[in-house]
């Protein structure tokens, strides 16, 4: 049966292979956020929010995310080897609040902790058309000479993972701030998709012409003309003449000579002078049972489905302020165990039986990150992102059957991040960073709907303070994506290669408030 499989859509633009660590615009022109004691610390070093001033902060932000994925498979058999997924995410909100008194402050937030895009690739995936690729060659050599196919093939997919938290902070010496808070996650994936119109252009009595025909409506018919000719010889072998050839059985005068020329053509190039009446009947009850197979594989097939589910993760944090100019801060994001329910409208592929669950954890995370005023005009920064993949279940396959995720990945995944931030003067900061990102995956965790690359990525951007209560980040990102690839092998072809690569590009816009 062919199936569409494989639906995985991981949308995560800076971060790991699940979690988004791009939640503020002035992350974006930055990149190293780490040890932050601004308002978005609310998510990058809570702890520090202590060294905000005394009263309300609030930070608006919103991202436009463009992203072009890119897929080539070698199969000789495709009609092209080249798929385009065009992602977007025009939409990309975060928010936080913070109350700061004292030595206390009670932070809020909400923003998308995973996924966050739609992709919609309207010429379908690989998984998608391999195997109706094969399906000419399968023709053929079933006796059906077929050169060509057209397939519709287009699917749709989003994934977002919405977290909100809260948390208190509290500084315990002049150098020491603590923080403990909880993230409250709601996921949501959808998938609509099909295949539909599979043509073919078999050589054969019922298509004399050899025109792009329904390959569905073409095998049905042959199935049925191919389980009436194998009855129609029942007789003669009911009367002792299965073992003659069609040619004796016309010297007989047992069946005419159109009758035996009729049995020999339907049979195409298996057909063979020297067959008995009773490989005859054999070879059309084959034929009957294959095509009707066939043309089950070849029937139109939608999707439809939604997946769901909630969890909850300890959120913990540490703020060094080690002088004046130095700031460091650490945080620790606990095991978020996310499993994920269908809701099903239409499931035509077998792959999202309705209420059936799919665990697809966001890992533990541990952030280190350092601030260094290394003038009264520049700030230099810097961070580290390690992710703990190998202790989350992600729900992957292979071949079909749940693995651990030791199968799939070698090492956990992490980000170095280098920033730098220079102020024009009173009201106008400029500010740049570099991100380097390396997957830990291997090959078998890859495919053509959820496989993770590493990157380069530079932000640019600036911040202006329109006065004391409020100010505007700008930001624009671009990421640069290392192009991997994954080997495949399919029984009668030589093997062949399919190679993922992206691109993404962020604009960003944020709004901090002082009251």
């Amino acid at each position: 049966m062919i199936l569409i499989a494989g639906f995985a859509i991981h949308a995560a633009w800076a971060g790991g292979i699940m979690t988004n660590t791009n939640q503020s615009a002035s992350y974006i022109r930055m990149l190293a956020r780490d040890a932050s004691l601004g308002i978005d610390a609310a998510y990058y070093n809570p702890a520090g929010l202590t060294r905000l001033s005394d009263g309300f902060h609030l930070s608006l932000n919103n991202q436009s995310i463009v992203q072009t994925r890119k897929i080539e498979n070698t199969m000789p058999l495709l009609k092209s080897g080249y798929y385009q997924g065009d992602v977007s995410a025009l939409l990309f909100p975060s928010v936080y609040a913070v109350y700061k008194t004292g030595r206390l402050a009670v932070s809020g937030g909400f923003m998308p902790v995973g996924g966050g895009g739609g992709a919609d690739y309207d010429r379908g995936l690989p998984s998608f058309e391999t195997a109706l690729a094969a399906v000419p060659l399968q023709l053929t050599n079933f006796g059906l000479p077929t050169t060509a196919y057209d397939i519709d093939i287009a699917f749709e997919g989003s994934s977002i993972f919405f977290g909100g938290q809260l948390g208190v902070s509290y500084q315990l010496t002049d150098m020491v701030d603590v923080y403990g808070g909880l993230r409250y996650v709601t996921a949501t994936n959808t998938y609509k998709g099909h295949l539909r119109n599979f043509t073919v252009n078999p050589t054969h009595p019922l298509n004399p012409g050899g025109g792009m025909v329904s390959g569905r409506d073409f095998l049905n018919n042959l199935a049925a003309v191919a389980s009436g000719a194998a009855q129609s010889v029942q007789p003669l072998i009911d009367g002792g003449a299965g073992s003659l050839t069609l040619n004796q059985a016309v010297d007989m005068t047992l069946i005419s000579q159109e009758q035996a020329m009729q049995l020999a053509g339907g049979l195409g190039a298996m057909y063979d002078e020297s067959m008995t009446i009773n490989q005859v009947q054999g070879a059309y009850s084959t034929t009957a049972m294959t095509a009707a197979g066939f043309a089950e594989q070849l029937s139109d097939r939608r999707v439809d489905a939604r997946q769901t589910g909630t969890a909850i993760a300890p959120l913990l944090g540490v703020n060094l302020q080690l002088s004046d100019q130095l700031n460091i801060g650490i945080k620790y994001e606990f095991l978020t165990k996310l499993e994920l329910e269908n809701d099903t409208e239409i499931d035509e592929t077998g792959m999202f039986p309705d209420g059936a669950t799919t665990r697809s954890d966001m890992p533990a995370m541990l952030s280190v990150g350092a601030a260094y005023r290394a003038t009264p005009q520049l700030n230099i920064a810097g961070g580290v992102h390690y992710y703990f993949d190998k202790s989350a279940d992600y729900g992957k396959t292979v071949g079909g059957n749940r693995v651990d995720n030791d199968v799939v990945i070698d090492n956990n995944f992490i980000e170095l991040a280098l920033g730098l931030e220079y102020d024009i003067n009173e009201s106008l900061l400029l500010s740049a960073g570099y991100l380097r990102t390396i997957t830990g995956v291997n090959e078998k965790y890859h495919s053509d709907l959820s496989h993770s690359l590493s990157t380069h990525s530079i932000g640019l951007g600036g911040r202006y303070a329109i006065n004391d209560m409020i100010a505007v980040n700008l930001g624009f990102l671009m990421t640069f994506y290392e192009e991997d690839q994954k080997e495949f092998t399919m029984q009668g072809l030589p093997p062949f290669t399919e190679i993922y690569n992206r691109e993404v590009v962020v604009f960003a816009i944020g709004m901090d408030f002082k009251f």
